[in-house]
C-alpha cells in the first residue's frame, strides 16, 4: 500500500496584500471626508455611501488582518491545515456588513417617506466625484487579485458597490438641483442599498460554498476520477474527495487501486502529476490500494 501528497505554495491572499494596504489607506482617508460632508449636506445618498465606505475600511481591515492570520505559523499542533480558512471568515464577515449597511439604508429611506428633507446639492456633488476618483483607484488596485483571492474579492465586491454609490451620489445630487425635489436623493439611496445586497448574496453563495466543502466551481469531479483510473497501474478510485481549504489552495484526496504487480511509486508520480498539471491541484493526499483489499470502498462517506 502506497500513500502520498504534495504541497502548495501558500494562499492567494498573501501575494496580493500589498494592494489590500494600499486600498485600505486610500478608503479610509476618504470615510472621514464624505462622512462629515453628509452630514453637513442632509443628504441620504451621501450618507448611505459614507455607510458604504465604512464597510469598505472594516472590510479591508478585516481582509488585512485575515492575511497576516492565514501565514501565521501554528504553535499548538491542532491546526494541521494552519490559519489559512480566516480569509473565508473575513470574506463572511464582508457579506455581513454589506447587508447591514443596506438594511441601515432602506430603513432611513423608508423613515423619509412624506417628508421634504433639505438637501446641499454642492457637497453632494463635490463629495461624489472625489469618491468616485477614489474608489476607481482602489478598485484598479484589488482588481488584479479579486480572480485569486476570495478574500481579495470581497473588498473588491465592496469597492464595486462603493463605486456604484459614488455614481449615485452624483446622479442623485444633480437630479435634485436640477429638479428641486428631494425625493430623488432618497430613491437613488434605496437604488444603491438594492445593489449591494445582490452583491453580498453572490459573495455569501461563493464564502458557503468553500465553508459547505463544495467541489470547487472550476474542477470537473468526473472528469478528475477519470483521469486517475485512465492511469497505467490504476484499475480504480474511490473516495475521491476535492475541495477548497482557501482561495487558490484546492485539496484532493482519493484511493486509488492497483492492478497486480503495479508500480506504486510511478502510480503516485502520474497521479500528482495529472492533479497539478491538468486540474491545479497541489495538495493530494493519495493511498494506493492492492486489487485484492477488501472493505475500504464501503466506505458511505
Amino acid at each position: 500500500m502506497g500513500h502520498g501528497h504534495s504541497h502548495g505554495v501558500g494562499s492567494a491572499t498573501g501575494r496580493h496584500r500589498w494592494r489590500l494596504t494600499v486600498a485600505f489607506g486610500l478608503t479610509a482617508s476618504f470615510f472621514v471626508i464624505e462622512l462629515a460632508y453628509g452630514l453637513i449636506s442632509g443628504s441620504l445618498a451621501l450618507l448611505s455611501d459614507a455607510g458604504h465606505m465604512a464597510a469598505d475600511v472594516v472590510t479591508l481591515a478585516a481582509a488585512l488582518a485575515a492575511s497576516r492570520i492565514a501565514t501565521r505559523r501554528d504553535t499548538t499542533g491542532r491546526r494541521t491545515y494552519g490559519s489559512y480558512r480566516a480569509e473565508v471568515f473575513a470574506s463572511a464577515f464582508a457579506v455581513l456588513v454589506m447587508l447591514g449597511v443596506s438594511v441601515y439604508i432602506v430603513t432611513a429611506a423608508v423613515g423619509r417617506i412624506g417628508t421634504t428633507p433639505a438637501v446641499a446639492t454642492g457637497p453632494m456633488l463635490v463629495v461624489g466625484a472625489i469618491g468616485l476618483a477614489v474608489n476607481l483607484v482602489a478598485l484598479l488596485l484589488l482588481r488584479g487579485g479579486a480572480s485569486e483571492s476570495l478574500n481579495v474579492k470581497g473588498a473588491y465586491l465592496e469597492v464595486v458597490a462603493d463605486t456604484a454609490g459614488s455614481v449615485g451620489v452624483i446622479v442623485a445630487g444633480w437630479l435634485v438641483a436640477s429638479t428641486g425635489n428631494a425625493v430623488w436623493d432618497t430613491v437613488i439611496a434605496l437604488a444603491i442599498g438594492a445593489f449591494v445586497v445582490v452583491r453580498a448574496v453572490m459573495l455569501g453563495r461563493q464564502v458557503l460554498a468553500v465553508l459547505g466543502q463544495h467541489v470547487p466551481e472550476d474542477t470537473d469531479i468526473d472528469k478528475v476520477s477519470t483521469d486517475l483510473a485512465a492511469l497505467d497501474g490504476v484499475a480504480a478510485v474511490h473516495d475521491l474527495h476535492l475541495w477548497t481549504l482557501t482561495s487558490g489552495m484546492p485539496v484532493a484526496t482519493a484511493h486509488l487501486v492497483a492492478h497486480n504487480q503495479a508500480d506504486n511509486h510511478t502510480a503516485l508520480d502520474q497521479a500528482r502529476d495529472v492533479l497539478l498539471r491538468h486540474h491545479g491541484i497541489a495538495h493530494a493526499t493519495l493511498q494506493v490500494e492492492p486489487a485484492d483489499h477488501q472493505g475500504c470502498d464501503e466506505i458511505g462517506w
